[in-house]
């Protein structure tokens, strides 16, 4: 049963896999890239981002404590002067695992490519999300003038006015049509109503 493993053996001997990690970790910050199996790429990964944030602070011991785990003197300066300071403000996510299309063609295994992360992705990752957007135009509208808003008040109140109006207007028509004369016909028969009463007596 697997309790209590942290690592993958990758399937080597104790002394073969230290070997190998400390090749492939000198490999990684000598070209900034190496091509390996999945497998490798991911226990790589985390021996090489444990020590760019052991190379943050420069000091004797942190020195001393990289040797022990990349053998070139000039890939240790390179670290220290150049790689470390490239991360100063990233807190850890300093490599990417990129998949590559085609498997190893000897047992199809799954092959990646391990990389740093590159400066120009640092500045993109330092642009404001579109919370963060979403909230200061929040804000902007929030912080209005106070001359706008009284603006606004008064075109509501013009408009309310304009209303009262034409609802007075439309109650002055209706009184005159109520008051008007009535018409023609009725009269008419008014009259001959009169001349049958006439003719009677």
């Amino acid at each position: 049963m697997k309790h209590r493993v942290g690592y993958n053996r990758l399937s080597r001997k104790t002394s073969h896999r230290k070997a190998m990690t400390r090749n492939m970790i000198t490999s990684l910050f000598r070209y900034e890239r190496v091509k390996t199996t999945k497998a490798k790429a991911r226990e790589i990964r985390k021996a090489a981002e444990k020590l760019i944030t052991r190379a943050k602070a420069d000091s004797v011991h942190n020195r001393r404590e990289i040797a022990k785990k990349v053998y070139d003197s000039a890939v240790v300066a390179k670290l220290f002067t150049d790689i470390a300071p490239r991360y100063e403000n990233r807190p850890g996510g300093y490599t990417r695992i990129l998949k590559l299309s085609t498997p190893r063609k000897n047992d199809a295994a799954e092959m990646v490519l391990l990389e740093l992360v590159s400066e120009e992705e640092e500045k993109d990752s330092k642009k404001p999300s579109k919370k963060t957007k979403e909230s200061k135009s929040q804000t902007k509208k929030a912080k209005q003038p106070v001359a706008d808003k009284d603006q606004k008040k008064s075109s509501k109140t013009e408009v309310a006015v304009d209303e009262a109006e034409y609802s007075d207007e439309g109650k002055q028509e209706t009184e005159n049509t109520d008051n008007a004369p009535v018409d023609s016909e009725t009269s008419e028969v008014e009259q001959s109503e009169e001349k049958d009463k006439e003719k009677e007596e």
